[in-house]
């Protein structure tokens, strides 16, 4: 990462909740035609999430730590705030001075932007304006919030917006926090009803919602300079498995999350 940053933009996606069986599935089944496109080998990667549930895991991911590589480690990270006697902090990992990564890339002259969406980045109260208070400029609107059947296309249209306002020198960090998986996910299943409830079908549903706008969040990220994208989800959920449901619990669907890494190319010209 030390030959990225600085000369790449940066694109952060959590894809809130999503729980890596469903993605899995999808992209083996051709059902993920726009992310599987960018997947190395067309798969995702199967990792631990540093936690629960959404302030957890984001306040982790935030300080260095994404998602575990589920294999046996030790596994080196992107990105390591400076710490004495870090294991995972090896040669290629770009480290910084500050408390979290988000001031540490501005302190090296990035424009740092978050797109929220689950209520965590609603800024409506001071816990829902921690996360989003890490940045420069961060962005929530009751569309890109959970009860809206049209919350990534919107953050989508915002994300667009940040990006084209950002002075073309100054390189881009761009966050997006998805929250059309987590629930309510019903009305994105085609013939479900509120009565009908979420479920495993739902969520699969949501994520395929997700892939057919996530090609415009993409090209906007890449639209300036090649960009390095992470695209993971913070932790899954359960739907009744062994009695579960929902998550800050210690499940395996809960646990197991995907994960992708990879660049995007900008325009040719």
């Amino acid at each position: 990462m030390n030959a990225v940053v600085g000369s790449h933009d940066l694109l952060l996606v959590t894809l809130d909740t999503l729980r890596y069986d469903v993605a899995a599935e999808l992209a083996a089944a051709g059902r993920l035609p726009n992310l599987a496109a960018h997947l190395p080998g067309g798969r995702w990667e199967e990792r631990h999430a540093p936690g629960s549930f959404t302030y957890a895991s984001h306040q982790a991911i935030f300080a260095g730590f994404l998602p575990t590589p589920a294999a046996p480690g030790p596994h080196p990270r992107l990105f390591a705030g400076r710490f004495g006697g870090s294991e995972t902090t090896a040669g290629g990992t770009w480290v910084f001075d500050a408390p979290d990564l988000v001031a540490g890339l501005a302190a090296v002259g990035y424009r740092t932007v978050c797109v929220g969406g689950v209520g965590f980045f609603n800024r409506q109260g001071a816990l829902g304006s921690v996360l989003p208070g890490l940045f420069q400029e961060s962005h929530w609107e009751p569309e890109f919030g959970v009860a809206s059947p049209t919350s990534f296309a919107s953050q989508v249209d915002r994300a667009e917006q940040a990006v084209a306002a950002t002075p073309y020198r100054q390189p881009l960090f761009l966050f997006v926090n998805v929250s059309a998986l987590h629930q309510p996910n019903w009305f994105h299943l085609p013939g479900a009803t509120r009565e009908s409830g979420d479920t495993r079908d739902s969520h699969a549903a949501a994520l395929e919602y997700v892939d057919r706008h996530i090609g415009r969040l993409f090209a906007a990220a890449s639209s300036r300079r090649r960009c390095f994208a992470v695209v993971c989800s913070d932790h899954g959920t359960a739907y009744g498995e062994d009695g579960h449901t929902g998550h800050r619990i210690g499940h395996p669907t809960v646990w197991t999350v995907p994960y992708a890494h990879f660049f995007l190319e900008a325009p040719a010209g």
